[in-house]
């Protein structure tokens, strides 16, 4: 089975508090809200104590047009994805240092931008890849996208085992914030959303790259979509950019409807949740690891790590759940330790990964 040999993640520079974000929150937005008091309670329920921005927090203050944001966009995610790939190819945790031109394929993840020639592409011309390196860019899969491309990933393992692949998931949210937006969707988006950067190594089973630890071995995934369900989350594009789509019913939906994917999914294998030691969700907001709970019936201990990254970096979109695996493996689950990767997004859809530390 491939393996996952190498997650590593990127701050951006600009670190904020979440107080700094309500008190940016409250001088632009506190004359078009009577009840703005009431509604900046949102910040202070979500659990996100810190955040990390491409930009500094002054800069939110002034309208930007969309050509801006995306020039931006393109900008720091040339810089900061060959920082990520780098620090990926370089981990300690690898029995050597892996050369770009080991890497057969690259999938570049994300949603907060557009550029075409693509992100990795730009990337290619930074580090020394081989020309014949294949590129496969996904866009619009939001907070599933993380979870997505690593599944792809382990497809085209399967398919080539010998072959090396990264998964590159770049999120810029803080670049779609809306100053002019007084949409209730737009303030509960600037207190959840931020920036990050991650960047994961996947190989085949013939593959020469060898890790120092137990790594995890991807077992099986699998994809579910609802259908008609375009209004759960997602972009409204307007001349102005990117406003963000959020339904009150997400919570409710993970609630009734994570459960019978899981369980389906799980059942394939002969495992129940039970067999689950490491639970490895992207924690969407403090709602949401809640639903994740109940759908599946876990106690809260099997949330901390996706609580803890969410609380330290807010919710980045398609990056944070590598950021939650990281975590899993800094800490070095015990070989045989079962995992299982949850991710939900735009569609409305679902990704799952069952892992296995060996």
């Amino acid at each position: 089975m491939p393996t996952i040999l190498s997650v590593n993640t990127v701050n951006p520079p600009f670190a904020i508090k979440q107080t700094d974000a309500v008190e940016l929150t409250r001088t632009l937005f506190k004359d078009k809200f009577k009840n703005i008091e009431r509604l900046l309670k949102v910040f202070d329920n979500g659990e996100i104590n810190n955040r990390y921005l491409c930009m500094p927090i002054d800069w939110f203050k002034h309208e930007h047009d969309f050509e801006e944001r995306n020039h931006l966009y393109i900008e720091h995610a040339v810089h900061f994805g060959v920082q990520a790939i780098q620090k990926c190819l370089e981990d300690n945790r690898l029995q050597r240092t892996i050369h770009p031109s080991e890497i057969d394929a690259i999938f570049y993840i994300s949603s907060s931008g557009i550029a075409t020639p693509s992100i990795e592409a730009r990337i290619m011309n930074k580090l020394p890849f081989r020309d014949d390196t294949k590129r496969i860019p996904i866009w619009g899969l939001g907070c599933a996208g993380g979870a997505a491309g690593v599944s792809r990933a382990y497809e085209f393992c399967r398919a080539f085992p010998t072959a090396n692949v990264l998964v590159l998931s770049i999120e810029f949210c803080s670049l779609t914030f809306q100053k002019e937006d007084y949409s209730k969707s737009n303030l509960v988006g600037a207190s959840l959303f931020a920036d990050g950067i991650a960047c994961a190594l996947i190989s085949g089973e013939q593959s020469t790259i060898k890790t120092r630890h137990a790594s995890p071995k991807i077992i099986g995934t699998a994809s579910k979509f609802m259908p008609h369900s375009e209004g759960v989350m997602g972009w409204h594009v307007k001349n102005s950019g990117f406003h963000v789509i959020f339904s009150k019913s997400i919570p409710s939906i993970i609630t009734k409807w994570l459960g019978p994917f899981v369980h389906e999914f799980l059942d394939d294998y002969e495992l129940t949740n039970d067999d689950i030691t490491h639970f490895i969700a992207h924690p969407g907001g403090k709602k949401v690891l809640e639903a994740y709970e109940n759908a599946l019936h876990f106690p809260p201990s099997k949330t901390n790590i996706s609580r803890e990254i969410l609380s330290e970096h807010g919710n980045m979109s398609s990056p944070t759940i590598l950021y939650v695996l990281e975590r899993f493996i800094e800490n070095e689950p015990a070989s045989q330790d079962y995992g299982l990767m949850a991710a939900l997004g735009p569609g409305f859809c679902g990704e799952l990964l069952l892992l296995k530390w060996e």
